[in-house]
Parts: structure tokens; C-alpha cells; sequence
């Protein structure tokens, strides 16, 4: 059986693209990857929290009024929210203690998870009935700097909200008047791929 002169240029026309397309997808994946790393910027990235490099925080007793009571902060195996204001505690004050409260509760059956300090930097003594509103956050002064001074902040470490990893260590901060909801979703996130078994 004879190929006519018009179809026997075809086939190795038809080879040639299919070895084209076969090595195109071969390589795309690569080029991709390139582009990815070295050209693309995300717009915006998952957390909302400024990530940090890992810095270990100091243990420092915490500052109770029954010495029954010390703890070390951070406790290692929890997630700790920290912030730092006076113990005067003005309304901005007030609105940091309410949210790192409320953020733990929002966890629900990983609040247990989740620990909150208080870094006191003006050496003053928070009221009784303040201390009684927020128990369970944990009281740390802050006058000798240890703590304060491994605190990143723009301006102040009072404008921002802290989270301290399960290893003891700075990783994240929140900025001045952040929104709660993108706080506890980050808070989420971390709890959800922390968790062991």
C-alpha cells in the first residue's frame, strides 16, 4: 500500500508538536516555580499578625500578690498573648485587657492552650477590683527592662499586642487598635497546626 505524497509529510510534523507540547509540559512546572519565587509578590499574605524573627523571651516571675500564686511567663506549652501598659491602666489600657481575655475565650476547648500576661511598665500596682475583672492575667513587671526590651514596636511597646510561641518564644505582633476577628483567626490557624495528635 502506497502513502500518498500529501499525507506522508504529516506524520513527522504531528511528532514534532507532540514532542514540543510533551517537553512545554515538562518544563512549565520549573518556569513556574522561578516565577513564583523571583517575579510574583503576594498582595497580602494569611496572618494578619506582622510576623518576627523568633526571639527567646526571658522567664520572669510573675508578679502576684499571694507568692502561692508565681508562675513563669511565658508557661512553657502555652500560646501567650502579651501586652504592656501602666497599672493605672487608662481606657486603652482596659480595651487590650478585654480583647487578650476575649481572644482566650474564643478558643473554646483550646483556651486551656492559650495564657495571657500583663507586663507592668511603670512599676504601679493595678487596682483590686481591675485585677478581680481580668484574673487570670498574668501580672509581670517590667521595670527592669528584660522583657520591654525584646518587645519590637514602631513606637511604643504599648501600642501593640504580643504572642509568645509554646517554646517560649516572641513571633508575632499585633498592631495598635487591631481588629480582634483577624487576631483570632491567626490565633486559630496557630492552635489548629500546633496541636499534637
Amino acid at each position: 500500500m502506497s502513502i500518498s505524497p500529501s499525507v506522508a509529510p504529516e506524520r513527522p510534523r504531528r511528532r514534532r508538536r507532540e514532542l514540543i507540547l510533551l517537553g512545554i509540559i515538562c518544563v512549565a512546572p520549573v518556569v513556574a516555580s522561578y516565577f513564583a519565587y523571583f517575579v510574583w509578590q503576594p498582595s497580602h499574605f494569611k496572618n494578619y499578625g506582622e510576623l518576627l524573627q523568633p526571639t527567646a523571651i526571658p522567664e520572669l516571675t510573675a508578679v502576684q500578690t499571694d507568692p502561692a500564686d508565681a508562675v513563669m511567663i511565658p508557661p512553657k506549652g502555652h500560646w501567650t498573648l502579651v501586652m504592656v501598659d501602666a497599672g493605672a491602666c487608662d481606657a486603652a489600657c482596659r480595651t487590650k485587657l478585654w480583647q487578650i481575655r476575649q481572644l482566650r475565650l474564643t478558643q473554646g476547648k483550646d483556651a486551656d492552650r492559650v495564657s495571657r500576661a500583663w507586663v507592668i511598665d511603670d512599676g504601679a500596682t493595678p487596682s483590686a477590683d481591675l485585677r478581680r475583672d481580668y484574673a487570670g492575667t498574668v501580672l509581670v513587671s517590667g521595670l527592669d527592662g528584660k522583657l520591654t526590651a525584646r518587645l519590637p514596636a514602631e513606637r511604643s511597646p504599648r501600642d501593640h499586642l504580643y504572642l509568645v510561641d509554646p517554646l517560649g518564644n516572641l513571633m508575632m505582633r499585633f498592631p495598635r487598635d487591631a481588629d480582634p476577628n483577624r487576631i483570632k483567626k491567626d490565633l486559630i490557624h496557630l492552635l489548629k497546626v500546633s496541636r499534637i495528635g
